[in-house]
């Protein structure tokens, strides 16, 4: 009988974020797979920790942080390859997955590549949104307000008409795109919260305009909340 693949969405960084469901998968696989940052277990790790036992096999995926796609696309067929020879030896395999699974989560790559030949469950995690709202007290919508998830990377003209036709909006992948986002929102009349690492122990957040870097780190994001509750 073959195993079960897993994808555990372990949340933002709060470790007491993970669901129970979640914590009792991760403690239960015989097999842990994780993404390694440069040879460093990245976050996703770090917050399930609590649940990882030393009977479990840990298997990391290397994905360096600057990676063309033609590197990313040989790390997750290679990944795929040894999972799928313990879900065939009959193992269940538990894949952490930073946020949410399938919102802009690493799993969605081993699904396509796995998910024809072998059984996949797929746990829900709270993505960082949802945790930097949380943390912020920054309704995301209300009633029929229209809520939109734009990356940076995207161009200014197709950012300003997204923003145009939603209430609320979350900016993501920043990065070194920070000073061009935050010049096109000045010229929008905009305001937005800057976010950085919401739920864990050194989260930020303050007006974008307060924010004094021209580089976001990775776990960054900005609000753009127009949300009106009474």
């Amino acid at each position: 009988m073959r195993g079960t693949l897993f994808g555990i969405g372990v949340g933002p960084g709060d470790p007491e974020l993970i669901s129970l469901k979640a914590a009792r998968l991760i403690e239960t696989c015989p097999v842990v797979v994780f993404l390694s940052a440069d040879g460093k277990p990245g976050l996703a790790r770090s917050i399930a920790a609590n649940h990882i036992n030393a009977s479990q096999l840990e298997l990391t995926i290397n994905m360096p942080m600057r990676v063309s796609r033609e590197e990313g696309q040989t790390a997750y067929d290679e990944a795929a390859s040894r999972i799928a020879a313990h879900l065939n030896a009959g193992s269940n395999v538990a894949f952490l997955c930073e946020g949410d699974p399938m919102f802009y989560g690493s799993f969605m790559y081993l699904l396509a590549r796995l998910g024809a030949a072998h059984t996949i469950e797929i746990v829900p995690g709270i993505a960082s949104p949802m945790a930097a709202a949380a943390y912020s007290k920054l309704p995301l919508c209300a009633r029929d307000d229209v809520f939109a998830v734009i990356p940076a990377t995207l161009t200014d003209d197709r950012i300003e008409a997204l923003l145009a036709a939603c209430d609320t909006a979350v900016i993501m992948k920043l990065g070194r795109h920070l000073p061009r986002i935050r010049t096109l929102l000045e010229r929008l009349s905009i305001d937005a919260t800057y976010v950085e690492r919401a739920s864990m122990a050194e989260q930020k957040q303050m007006p974008l305009a307060e924010f004094p870097e021209v580089i976001a780190p990775y776990f960054s994001l900005l609000l753009v909340s127009r949300a009106t509750v009474n």
